[in-house]
């Protein structure tokens, strides 16, 4: 058999199936760090802006606190556009729809430079939400569709490294910029990277045309918008004090939504949230126990540099080394999970790594000063190591059994679900403490407190192991190399 015809035999299913893609399909590796780099501009926006909040509040003659909803207002922008992104995909073609997000995202950049005040800045950073809720899920959908599923374990792994650096990178460089530049030179900087990845798109990712004609679900996309953006507001002022009414009204208003959607979804063709996905076994198992999982996630960040900071006595620059540590672990799992899970299976090795994990965190409710600062941080590099094996795993074996027709919906479903479950890692974990705070009779967190609140996130993404053994023996067969018929469809 001639290179060309096994190539070919490796394109995915979906690449395979339409008439979209060119027949020479890049390297996986190429179309998986395009991608990532993209990512990597939204990670490191985001930490970094958060270093700069009080210089920017005075600027702006506000108080800190006040400009935090510069923050807010990006990730209600994700949770309102992130459900419509695989059908704006399949109405305009995956790659015109990624490079698009990327100049959003970049012009958003701009206006937010500019900004003479807050209330531009917010409408700056809602720009660049709506670029970058375009990003994860399109960006993700172009993977799928242009890489043979027994490379998509590699091809996830190497989609995580610059993703994985902006974040490691993000406290530092902005405390560079905020000292000895102007922090508009944070949104600034966004601009050559954007520019780069706008070329690398053109020249690399395969065109898809548009391929829908399907109607799209306009009331759909306010009620999710409705739900999703109310229960993000609601969870997150859950933890601030003398809010609480206001966090139970926001909370029950995007429940009412939420129901409203589901009701509505149950008769449209073309839901913009199509449960019926969870119908498919390993697609349903992953977004579950993956949901779970990132409770932990989501809080971890939170929680560790104040622990450090406030119960340790560290300065801000020494609790953020240490806290570099799970990224350290995270990037070194890249050349670990393709052998891992082709010698053990999903199964198998989410089962017995997603204990090691939630155990490795837990771990850390029994920090104390008087630890060794070098096992502190060799135990997070344990555990960024192996919780980023799971969600390698996760984001894989999710599309095991996707039907090429399905998969747009699929990436913009499962995109949906992972940002809701890290925000509301944050918000558990900040009930978690306060609850501790308050019991104790404390008007400022303990040590005690923090581990609390670590139990509590640990205990609730312990669950996920009930979930991790619901996988089939074979889940991702096929994606270890193996020949597997996808054999779940969405009815």
């Amino acid at each position: 058999m001639s290179d060309s015809t096994t190539r070919a035999a490796e394109v995915p299913a979906s690449a395979a199936d339409t008439a979209d893609c060119p027949a020479a399909i890049p390297n996986f590796r190429t179309i998986a760090l395009i991608i990532a780099s993209a990512m990597f501009m939204e990670q490191l926006d985001g930490t970094v802006l958060a270093t700069a909040l009080p210089t920017m509040a005075r600027d702006f003659g506000i108080s800190p606190p006040a400009v935090s909803i510069a923050l807010t207002s990006y990730l209600l922008s994700l949770a309102i556009f992130i459900p419509a992104s695989g059908k704006i995909a399949d109405r305009f073609g995956s790659r015109n729809v990624f490079r698009g997000a990327i100049v959003t995202f970049v012009l958003g950049s701009i206006l937010c430079a500019q900004a003479p005040n807050l209330a531009l800045l917010v409408v700056a950073r809602l720009l660049q939400g709506l670029g970058g809720a375009l990003m994860m899920p399109v960006g993700r959908l172009i993977l799928m569709r242009n890489v043979a599923r027994h490379d998509l374990v590699s091809a996830t792994s190497w989609l995580l490294v610059p993703a994985l650096i902006g974040p490691l990178l993000g406290p530092p460089l902005g405390g560079l910029i905020v000292s000895y530049l102007d922090w508009r030179w944070i949104f600034y900087i966004n601009v050559p990277i954007g520019c780069l990845g706008i070329l690398l798109v053109s020249l690399f990712i395969p065109d898809s045309n548009a391929n829908s004609d399907e109607p799209f679900d306009g009331v759909g996309f306010v009620l999710s918008g409705l739900s999703l953006g109310l229960l993000l507001f609601g969870f997150e002022l859950s933890s601030h004090e003398g809010l609480a009414s206001l966090s139970v009204a926001l909370v029950a208003l995007g429940l009412a939504a939420g129901i409203a959607y589901l009701r509505h979804a149950r008769h449209h063709p073309a839901p913009i949230l199509d449960f019926r996905l969870m119908r498919i076994p390993s697609f349903g198992t992953s977004v579950i126990a993956g949901s779970l999982t990132r409770i932990t996630q989501g809080a971890q960040p939170f929680l560790l540099p104040l622990m450090l900071q406030l119960g340790f006595g560290f300065t801000a620059a020494g609790a953020g080394l240490i806290v570099t540590a799970t990224a350290i672990g995270s990037l070194s799992m890249k050349a670990f999970a393709p052998s891992i899970l082709r010698w053990f299976g999903f199964r198998s090795s989410m089962i017995v790594i997603g204990l090691i994990s939630t155990f490795g965190y837990a771990l850390c409710a029994a920090f104390r000063p008087d630890w060794p600062v070098e096992l502190i941080f060799a135990i997070l590099v344990g555990c960024g190591f192996f919780m980023s094996f799971q969600f390698t795993a996760y984001n894989t074996v999710a599309y095991d059994e996707i039907e090429p027709k399905c998969m747009s919906a699929a990436t913009s479903f499962y995109t949906t679900f992972q940002q809701m479950m890290l925000s509301l890692g944050i918000c558990i974990g900040a009930l978690a403490l306060h609850g501790a705070i308050l019991l104790r009779g404390r008007e400022s967190p303990a040590l005690g407190d923090f581990s609390v609140a670590f139990l509590v996130v640990t205990g609730i993404s312990l669950t996920a192991t009930i979930w991790n053994a619901r996988f089939s023996k074979t889940a991702g067969e096929q994606m270890r190399g193996r020949r597997k018929e996808v054999l779940a469809e969405v009815e």
